[in-house]
Formats: C-alpha cells, structure tokens, sequence
C-alpha cells in the first residue's frame, strides 16, 4: 500500500508519513463484520437523521480490502469547513483544508469525515457527536487515532468540541479560530496546535494567543502555536498544505482506556 501524497508532501516525508500510517493500522479491532466495506475515495453521504449534517466521507484505497480481510484499523480525521463553504452543496466543503487535498491525493492517509453546515447556521456539537458515533461504529477507525481540525468558523467548533469532549480526541489542529480561554484547562492534557496570520482582522491572532497562554497556565505541555506573519484571514492554505502538520497529528495517540 502506497501513501505518497505526492501533491502536497516531499518525498522522504511522504515516506516517514506512510509508515507512521501503516504503523497505526496494525492495531485491529476485530473485522467489523456487520457493517459493508466502505468505497475507496471520497463521496457525499446523506445526514444521519433529520437535521443533522450531510458530509464528505474520504477513505484511502486498499483500507475497505484489508479491513474486511484482516480487521486492521486506521486513523480518523474530522475536518470542520468556515463560513464561506455553509449551504446547501456537499462538495462545497472540499474548497479547502484536508478534503480538498485528498479530492487531489486519493493516497490521503486518513479516513476524513468533512461534515457540511447549513446556510446561517453553526456548529451543533451533538449533530458532531451523532456523526464521530456513526463513523466508530461502522468504519475500521482507531479509537485511539481521532484527530479533529476546523478553519475559521470550524476553527471554533474545534476549540468547543475539543473543550466539551476531549477524550474524544489524540490531538486537534486549529486554524484560524478563537477558543474560549476559560475552557483551556480542559485541554491542558490533550495535543493541541493552533495556526493564525498576524495580520487576521476577521478572527485577531489573539483568539489562539488567548487559547495557548491559558492552557500553559493550567499545566499544559502540549500546546503548540504557529503565526504567519503578514498574513491575514487564510492561515489554512499554509497550514494544510505542511507536512509537518499530518506527522503531528499522526504522532500522538490516545492512551488506552481514555
């Protein structure tokens, strides 16, 4: 199985990132013999029930094979889309961030649930929630590799989620968003790395510096901030398009029983 990424990953990272991705695989669950293989690629899926979110699911090639064959599991990413993708149109949200590199990259190392907002409306942790429990119970995830990432509006979903449910979680990835600063400390214990430009004026940098100071004052270790300088708005470009980004994510696990 190859995970050369070759649109947005150098080569010998592409190579450190396959084997981080195989290495994550090779903790099975078990078959899940009652659910059907997903379908190799990205494609629409309809909401769960009534009201909730239709989404983008992306799943590597050769994962529905080895997960029926051999019951190896793989790592989850949940991205959030911002604002300007909101409406009616599922393949709005592959505009940016991760679904639009993996609409590029059919070897994308992770299974990607990019859920669609409506028009006008923001994140609903519980419609989140509905879809994370779907996606565990039918699809060969690692519990112990969920990794959350949002930009911009789904950069705050991703401070909220994160902070309401965070063992939930290996690690998040925050572009763009503000968090809640008295919500840090329930993140203190969980990997964190927020991006922002320097030059923001629709969401100022201080709403990740606000975020990372007050996890490192509540004992945090893991909190890690990138700024762009003279940068404004659209921190997700260079964020999304870093290797570095994917091998973080890819590097932390839950700890067992978490």
């Amino acid at each position: 199985m190859s995970f050369a990424l070759n649109h947005f990953v150098p080569t010998r990272l592409a190579r450190s990132l396959a084997v981080l991705f195989l290495l994550s695989g090779c903790t099975g669950l078990g078959p899940l013999e009652a659910a059907p293989p997903p379908q190799a690629g990205q494609h629409a899926q309809p909401a769960l029930a009534a009201g909730g979110y239709e989404y983008q699911l992306f799943v590597p090639p050769g994962v529905p094979e080895a997960s029926q064959n051999d019951g190896a599991t793989y790592p989850l990413m949940l991205f959030l889309h911002g604002s300007g993708e909101r409406g009616s149109d599922v393949a709005r949200v592959k505009a940016h961030g991760p679904p639009k590199l993996a609409d590029r990259d059919p070897n994308f190392p992770f299974i990607l649930i990019s859920p669609l907002l409506p028009a006008e409306e923001d994140w609903d942790i519980a419609k989140l929630d509905a879809i994370l429990d779907h996606a565990m119970a039918t699809l060969p995830v690692d519990p112990e590799r969920v990794y959350l990432t949002g930009l911009s509006r789904g950069g705050h979903a991703t401070w909220r989620w994160a902070a309401a449910e965070p063992a939930r979680f290996a690690a998040i990835a925050a572009v763009a968003g503000r968090g809640d600063p008295a919500t840090a400390c329930a993140l203190k214990d969980l990997p964190v790395w927020a991006f922002h430009g320097d030059r923001d004026d629709v969401v100022v940098p201080e709403g990740s510096f606000a975020m990372a100071r007050a996890i490192r004052a509540c004992g945090g270790h893991e909190s890690r901030l990138t700024i762009y300088p003279d940068l404004g708005h659209n921190a997700w470009d260079p964020a999304y398009a870093d290797p570095a980004l994917y091998l973080w994510l890819l590097s932390h696990r839950k700890e067992s029983g978490s």
